[in-house]
């Protein structure tokens, strides 16, 4: 194959992928997961040490955590997702805290609609990490990010209970192949690889989100109804692969709980990234 075929046929494979999982994460209603993740934007926006009147941008936003988070910090905020009902979840939110300056615009991570150097700070919690054509879409943070501003990330690691559940989902609906796993942004080799000469001043902590839920059964039932890629993933299989798909989702709960009654709390490694634009 031809070196044209070849990225032909990526790109390709890149748009089918990213045509299913826009798909995924219309289904449900991921807000109802994504608000309780609140305190990791929280968190990310004091690494960061943003500034009042600093320009953000949220890139893969979400329903808006690290968005109002920025925003209660006095931020001028852009937030974008490719998924317009998130958006406007987002904007619910800003509008019920009287946050009525951030604006919400429709975009894809991996072609934002903004001039080079147009933010002193890009930002994503669980969001650009999803993107298929990764080293794309870390091209586009640092393209919209001013020389000398920062970009911020916050995500799961490989070995974290949410990279043991993608594990999981991969183990009964096997990836495309060369398609990278999200959980690579957790680790700091693939971040170098994907910003290497463009960056310094690179600070990588782990932190730990702790689900918190009624119980495994409760945590399940969740995911199963809001959070697309789990949802699509049950919807995709048969009774008897549901019921195996299941019963391994419930052996990593019981793993990973540390609750010692009937529910749920689990921890969940995560890498909180701040880089420095050269």
């Amino acid at each position: 194959m031809s070196q044209v075929q070849s990225f032909a046929s990526h790109t390709s494979a890149f748009a089918d992928v990213k045509a299913r999982q826009h798909a995924a994460w219309e289904t449900g209603d991921y807000a109802v997961v994504g608000t309780t993740l609140q305190i990791v934007g929280e968190n990310l926006c004091e690494a960061l040490d943003l500034r009042a009147g600093n320009r953000v941008l949220d890139v893969a936003a979400g329903n808006g955590n690290a968005t109002l988070a920025a925003a209660r910090r006095w931020c001028d905020v852009t937030s974008t997702d490719y998924v317009s009902s998130l958006l406007e979840a987002g904007a619910a939110r800003a509008r019920a805290e009287g946050l009525t300056a951030v604006r919400f615009s429709e975009a894809d991570a991996e072609a934002l609609p903004y001039a080079d150097a147009s933010f002193d700070a890009v930002i994503s919690t669980f969001g650009v990490m999803f993107t298929p054509n990764q080293e794309q879409a870390a091209s586009e943070l640092m393209r919209v990010c001013k020389p000398g501003g920062k970009i911020g990330l916050a995500n799961w690691t490989p070995d974290s209970f949410i990279g043991q559940v993608f594990k999981t989902i991969g183990k009964y609906l096997p990836p495309p192949p060369g398609l990278k796993s999200p959980a690579l942004w957790g680790t700091q080799a693939r971040l170098y690889e994907l910003f290497q000469g463009s960056v310094k001043h690179v600070a990588a902590k782990r932190r730990e989100f702790t689900f918190r839920y009624r119980s495994p059964a409760h945590w399940i039932e969740v995911f199963r109804t809001y959070y697309g890629p789990v949802n699509k993933a049950f919807a995709a299989m048969d009774g008897d692969r549901q019921a195996a798909f299941q019963l391994d989702l419930m052996t990593l709960l019981a793993n990973g709980n540390r609750s010692g009654d009937e529910t749920l709390v689990l921890p969940s490694e995560y890498l909180e990234v701040v880089m420095e634009r050269l």
